[in-house]
């Protein structure tokens, strides 16, 4: 039997096993427990609306009361305090914004913005970049960790990071913010949202600058600040044509403008090293219930486009970097997806959910990069890479069950088939189990599964590194937690040991220079988390997260070292407090352990050392339409690196003034 025909037979052994239990008819499902509204309810773990109580999954919530009081400007603030999650930027606000879940890649994390894959497929490693994502008109956002690829396909090997944009309902109602500070910064944003009948319409329009500091990091005599401009419009527009079905339009439009500088360290301003881009996204969605909503399905329709510049010319401006091989430099990067997603859930007992989707997606890029001498030179030659439009393929098909006994012992299972165009066929499963012991209000959970993340059309078809002969990158990851909730004191702690093996990563042969599958990690682990809300006024959060992660990839110089930027111990404190129905005080702690890194002048390994930030928001309603807001960041003024060469802000202040009609 061919592995293709393997796969077949194992994904239809799974769906049937699957009905079996849903024609059994032997669970029922009561609503006598009365703690389910104490706690959130989410999507992203399940694609349907579930409670996390009944939940094996580790899953973070972020809501919009905490995305409103931080005063931040963007979402990779926002997400930097929260369990599991490390974060790199390369610089100022403005450059290369990384997030790191359990200790994997970056890109080993899938980012959906209300539905749209938002990774990149014009960068060579399909990663997602925050620096230029605002928090406008955003409701909540989950993180989901551990592989994810059985419901969500490639780049799901780590995790799943889903933003979920705001529903315009009730009047209309108008804001306009305005907002400065330090390095010159500034910021405003307009926005407008309600509902006219079957309409519900949200809409927001923002634009963010800073004069910056340098980008390459003063304390090595680099002085040139690095500025930048971001420019964004989304909207969520809805209309429901009755109880059981409505339609959705969601869109983005992104163009930004930053100075960079190519390398950190000592000679590293570069005032002539400019990076903008320009992305567009829109999805449609439609949902339907039928038979008493015992059959609901939902598909959908995205398109993304993503179109990035970089140049340098070293003939504009003095530049003296011991590196520079060549004299000017141009890159374009062209990318774009199409999505169609299909979803159904059957509701085939009242404790029995079946969820079974198909998802086709198509990839497409092309890529031109120029560099030459003003004056020829025979040791930095003229080079011209041009990657024509290429595109890939993938087919999926996914099955899940959720069931539910006696309200104590849930489980999710879930198996998937994909087809990519290029390696063929490739399975996903995941297997949740979760156990809810209600005499003491103590929940035992535990994770297995698999993800799998397809190579770049940048590997695939570089004239230069690529192959078409790549297979896909794997992981293989479990976790196993235990948590307790007290219900009346409204608090809950809770810890999980995780384990992820990370298999044929894409890797780069030196023998016959094209990227091969040889790479191998492995990331494992501890989270612990407590929370709490003892007075509605109150809110407490903390994290810790210990990772060990190492590079295990055979014959490998980097065998047994640890992976570059990730701590080893991180850990998040926030704390909210409405003192008066009209002002909000918070405050947030991020302590990161030591890292390694790679300084690049001397490609040996450097030592990053630990750090402290603690910041600070707080905002006063002078009147029901009048919000003053104010934000202090790194109020420590602590020196430190994210990435080694690189700047990083100090003591930071900044103020704005909201209008709210």
């Amino acid at each position: 039997m061919s592995k293709t025909n393997f796969l077949f037979a194992l994904f239809a052994i799974f769906l049937c096993s699957s009905l079996s239990f849903a024609q059994s008819g032997i669970i029922q499902k009561t609503d006598s427990v009365g703690y389910y509204k104490l706690n959130d309810v989410v999507i992203t773990a399940t694609k349907t609306p579930t409670n996390t109580l009944e939940l094996a999954n580790s899953i973070s919530v972020i809501d919009s009361i905490q995305i409103s009081n931080s005063n931040s400007n963007n979402v990779f603030d926002v997400l930097k305090n929260e369990t599991g999650i490390s974060f790199t930027r390369q610089g100022g606000n403005g450059t290369l914004s990384n997030l790191y879940i359990r200790g994997a890649n970056s890109s080993h994390t899938l980012v959906l913005i209300d539905g749209v894959e938002v990774n990149l497929t014009n960068d060579p490693s399909g990663v997602y970049d925050f620096s230029a994502l605002p928090i406008d008109n955003i409701e909540r956002i989950e993180v989901l960790r551990g592989p994810q690829s059985t419901l969500y396909g490639s780049d799901a090997l780590a995790g799943v990071i889903n933003i979920i944009s705001k529903k315009g309902n009730g009047s209309p109602k108008f804001s306009l913010l305005t907002e400065g500070g330090s390095y010159n910064s500034y910021k405003a944003q307009l926005g407008v949202n309600g509902s006219l009948q079957k309409l519900n319409y949200a809409v927001a329009l923002s634009t963010t600058g800073s004069d910056g500091f340098s980008v390459a990091s003063e304390k090595y005599e680099n002085t040139e600040k690095d500025g930048y401009n971001f420019n964004n419009a989304s909207a969520l527009i809805g209309y429901s044509f009755s109880e059981n079905s409505e339609i959705s339009f969601y869109t983005r439009f992104l163009k930004s403008e930053s100075d960079n500088d190519q390398f950190g360290g000592e000679f590293g301003d570069d005032p002539t090293y400019l990076t903008n881009q320009e992305e567009f996204s829109i999805r449609g969605e439609g949902k339907i219930k039928l038979f008493d909503g015992m059959w609901n399905q939902k598909i959908g329709l995205s398109f993304l486009r993503n179109v990035r510049n970089n140049s340098y010319d070293t003939s504009s401006a003095s530049v003296n970097y011991p590196f520079y091989i060549n004299d000017y430099s141009w890159a374009h990067y062209d990318g774009r997806k199409y999505k169609l997603d299909w979803q159904n859930d059957f509701q085939l007992a009242k404790s029995y959910l079946l969820t079974a989707g198909l998802e086709f997606e198509t990839e497409e890029s092309a890529s031109e990069y120029y560099a030459y001498n003003y004056v020829p030179d025979p040791f930095s030659p003229d080079i011209a890479s041009v990657i024509p439009m290429q595109d890939a393929s993938t087919f999926g098909i996914f099955v899940q069950d959720q069931l539910n006994i006696e309200e104590s012992f849930f489980i999710s299972r879930g198996a998937r088939l994909d087809y990519h165009s290029k390696f063929g066929a490739q399975f996903t499963y995941r297997i949740a189990p979760a156990f809810m012991l209600w005499e003491t209000n103590t929940k035992f959970k535990a994770t297995i599964g698999t993800g799998f993340k397809a190579p770049s059309l940048y590997y695939l078809y570089d004239p230069a590194y690529g192959n078409e002969n790549l297979n896909p990158e794997e992981s293989f990851g479990w976790d196993l937690g235990i948590e307790q909730y007290l219900f009346k004191q409204n608090f809950s702690v809770g810890a999980t040991y995780y384990y992820n093996k990370f298999s044929d990563m894409f890797g780069f042969d030196y023998v016959t220079l094209k990227t091969i599958n040889i790479k191998e990690a492995v990331t494992k682990g501890f989270e612990l988390y407590i929370e709490a809300k003892p007075v509605d006024e109150l809110d407490l959060k903390a994290n810790y997260t210990f990772t060990d992660a190492k590079d295990t990839s055979p014959d490998s110089p980097d065998f047994d070292k640890k992976l570059v930027r990730r701590p080893e111990s991180k850990l998040g404190v926030y704390t909210s407090y409405t003192f008066i129905p009209k002002a909000n005080i918070n405050a947030e702690v991020i302590w990161v352990g030591v890292r390694e890194d790679v300084d690049f002048s001397t490609y040996q390994r450097t030592e990053l050392k630990g750090y402290m930030l603690i910041n600070f928001a707080a905002h006063y309603d002078v009147f029901d339409f009048l919000r003053l807001n104010a934000r202090v960041e790194n109020i420590l003024d602590a020196d430190y690196e994210e990435v080694f060469g690189y700047g990083t802000a100090g003591l930071s202040f900044y103020g704005g003034i909201k209008f709210s009609l």
